[in-house]
């Protein structure tokens, strides 16, 4: 940081000149980042990021159309293909070459909206998400008039160049002309959107997702930059991000023990692993709803939740690869006790 950053910081600040002032912290920011002081970087822009950072007033207060999102503060474990999709977006907007739009493919859980979230924070970008509600309409053609007020404010927006604007879920607006009951109604709507999408200012990052690829239209999706795929998840995959979503639990519930062998096991009795968003309920749940006086009361409740209808024979916990002692932990029967039935059932056969 030099002295003219702090000077040009107290004259921003007596002017009231916010859009300034950030520009100059941001530049303060990537200065300590570039010269190893990532703690201090990314505290400021930790701070740039908070409630209170600067909104757009002309945004804020006119359009019925947006919602501003929360930065997210949770990790997201992702494949590695996904990860360098996602480094080459950030490249992508630091070119300033036009490549602007995208658009996030997958099943539900599999990160999209995450992952536009941590994009912001990246970029150091506010995100507004786009309200359906607002947008769609019941009287006949306001839908597309509305998206076109939509596209109108989204290329009128003070400081373009500042904002993400998040189009989750945009089946809503675009699926298939051919699939839609009211093809004249849905038609109107996703040529509106096709309109706005080639009038787009280049400034804007915009993000879309869909769970329904399939039905998407495909002239819109010839509109975007960029197409990636987020159902790119191995198994081996998903057992580590479970294990990473674990950790991440785990230091915010200090009261509950770590026994990663036990929730490895428990995890395998899953085939086939579900997508990271289903993975982090159960995993939270599971903590969250535990016994603060017994350290692995989560374990066992994680286990109920992914068999509800486990016979809780201790012969089938052998058969699932579980020790005495796990068993025990399951169980939260004694391994002595265990032991002896387990006898009586070899001596019965």
């Amino acid at each position: 940081m030099k002295k003219r950053n702090v000077i040009n910081l107290i004259r921003y600040y007596t002017e009231g000149n916010d859009h300034a002032f950030r520009d100059e912290a941001y530049e303060i920011a990537s200065d300590f980042n570039a010269n190893g002081d990532t703690q201090l970087g990314n505290y400021i822009l930790a701070l740039l990021s908070d409630n209170n950072s600067f909104i757009p007033q002309e945004l804020n207060n006119k359009s019925d159309f947006f919602r501003k999102a929360e930065p997210s503060k949770d990790t997201l474990p992702l494949p590695d293909p996904i990860t360098e999709d996602l480094k080459g977006i950030v490249n992508a907007i630091g070119y300033k070459a036009g490549i602007n739009k995208f658009l996030f493919t997958g099943a539900p859980g599999t990160g999209k909206t995450e992952s536009t979230k941590q994009l912001a924070r990246i970029l150091n970008r506010e995100l507004y998400v786009v309200d359906f509600d607002s947008v769609i309409d019941s009287k006949l053609g306001q839908t597309s008039k509305n998206i076109a007020e939509l596209f109108n404010e989204i290329n009128s927006l003070p400081y373009p160049e500042k904002m993400i604007i998040l189009f989750d879920e945009i089946d809503s607006l675009a699926m298939d002309r051919i699939d839609s009951r009211d093809l004249r109604e849905m038609g109107r709507a996703t040529s509106a959107v096709l309109k706005g999408f080639d009038s787009l200012n280049s400034d804007v990052v915009i993000i879309a997702t869909t769970n329904l690829q399939e039905s998407f239209d495909k002239a819109l999706i010839r509109r975007f930059d960029k197409v990636i795929d987020f159902n790119r998840y191995t198994q081996d995959d998903l057992r580590q991000i479970a294990e990473a979503i674990l950790n991440d639990q785990l230091s915010t519930f200090k009261f509950v023990g770590h026994n990663v062998k036990l929730f490895r096991k428990i995890i395998g009795t899953m085939n086939p692993l579900p997508y990271p968003g289903e993975l982090k309920n159960l995993i939270r749940s599971a903590i969250a709803f535990s016994n603060p006086s017994e350290e692995f009361d989560y374990l066992v409740r994680l286990f109920k939740q992914i068999n509800p209808d486990f016979p809780g024979d201790y012969k089938k916990y052998q058969e699932l690869g579980f020790t005495l002692r796990e068993i025990e932990i399951l169980t939260k029967v004694s391994k002595s006790s265990i032991s002896r039935e387990l006898s009586k059932e070899d001596e019965n056969k």
